[in-house]
């Protein structure tokens, strides 16, 4: 199966570049990031706190039999409806530590849009520590399931 989001990770580098096109109109979309109903329905998570405005706040937590899995949280620097958010986003007990998202979401068609993530880690060996877990495959994963279940909005 063609794995539809491109990470883009140069050497020497302590940053990836990720890229998506959605069969969504823009508006949905960002819908998808920043609803949280919709956002629990894609990522398989729940969501504790969510202030979509600058200088917000997240957190979100995976579950299973009543034991939390994944944990994380951040704070949301900037955000710009249908446009950007710039947040920080940290997994709680992982190595990875803090990393710094700029998501730019843009409009292609009025069916069609774009996301595009730039990922900052502390360092070169942080990214590396991300990269060898099932991350493109899992974020892969997760965008397939965020368009089908956007889709359903239409």
């Amino acid at each position: 199966m063609e794995q539809k989001t491109k990470i883009k990770a140069e050497d020497g580098k302590q940053d990836l570049f990720i890229t998506r096109e959605f069969d969504l109109p823009l508006e949905l979309l960002f819908k998808a990031y920043t609803e949280p109903e919709l956002i629990e329905q894609w990522m398989g998570t729940k969501v504790i706190k969510l202030e979509n405005r600058n200088h917000g706040s997240f957190e979100i937590e995976t579950s299973h039999k009543g034991k939390v899995m994944f944990k994380a949280n951040g704070t949301i620097h900037e955000f710009s409806p249908s446009q950007r958010i710039i947040r920080t986003f940290e997994i709680e007990n992982m190595p990875i530590g803090v990393q710094l998202e700029f998501l730019e979401f843009e409009e292609l068609s009025p069916d069609t849009s774009k996301l595009t993530m730039q990922i900052i880690y502390r360092s070169e060996k942080h990214r590396a520590e991300q990269l060898k877990l099932p991350f493109a495959y899992g974020l892969n994963m997760a965008h397939d399931r965020l368009e089908e279940t956007v889709n359903k909005l239409k």
